[in-house]
């Protein structure tokens, strides 16, 4: 019986490492154009999700927003699509270490971002 005992405390333990964090960024919105769509993916993926982050797109200027983020890794790909088709992308972004995104304003660390798609 304490080997059963012992065995399931063991699977609960487990079971709780494998939970995923969350990480909470603010994503600003710094372009001109406003956001539609907000997505990530693990870092080098291409398996990108989109996140909510507003009941409407998040107007260029300022205007900002929080989303969560969730998984074990620390670096993530950022893709954000905006109102008149342009798509960027930031690579290696490093969602442990920074709170806030600024629709790739200045990169950190060893991120890089990409303009995909241009209207």
């Amino acid at each position: 019986m304490r080997g059963i005992c012992l065995i399931s405390s063991l699977l609960v333990a487990a079971g709780s490492n494998a939970a995923e964090t969350t990480h909470y960024i603010d994503l600003v919105n710094t372009a001109k154009n406003s956001i539609t769509t907000f997505s990530v993916a693990p870092a080098g993926s291409n398996h990108f999700r989109a996140l909510p982050f507003a009941d409407q797109p998040l107007h260029g200027g300022g205007d900002s927003a929080t989303v969560a983020i969730r998984g074990n890794e620390c670096l993530v790909d950022l893709r954000t699509e905006f109102g008149n088709g342009r798509v960027l992308i930031q690579k290696n972004f490093d969602v442990c270490k920074y709170r806030s995104y600024h629709t790739g304003q200045y990169l950190r660390g060893n991120a890089q971002t990409t303009v995909a798609a241009t209207p």
